[in-house]
């Protein structure tokens, strides 16, 4: 697992890619929380187009990025998600805490 972190703008991209299980989540995590402190964005971006595998620990990583945004007046955006992650995110009420959407 691993994440390439590209501020543009005022917006933070995270390009997430593999699989994100229990343990590579706290990986993630780290190195999302330390980009968002650096950066303070307007909206942290994360894109799920190269994950190829995901659990729960997954919508805990969401919900747990969304938290630390919030905390700097940031809003999180999830895209390229595939179908069945989607429908377990959405299920789970991430759609009321968070955009999802589609690159272009």
């Amino acid at each position: 697992m691993g994440v390439r972190m590209i501020p543009q703008g005022t917006n933070l991209y995270a390009f997430l890619e593999g699989e994100i299980d229990h343990h590579s989540a706290v990986f993630l995590r780290t190195s999302i929380d330390e980009a968002l402190v650096q950066s303070c964005p307007r909206e942290l971006v994360l894109d799920f187009s190269g994950v190829t595998f995901m659990d729960s620990s997954g919508i805990g990583l969401i919900m747990g990025r969304y938290r630390a945004a919030s905390a700097q007046d940031c809003r999180v955006r999830v895209m390229n998600v595939k179908e069945r992650d989607l429908r377990l995110m959405k299920m789970s009420g991430l759609e009321k805490i968070v955009e999802f959407g589609v690159c272009v």
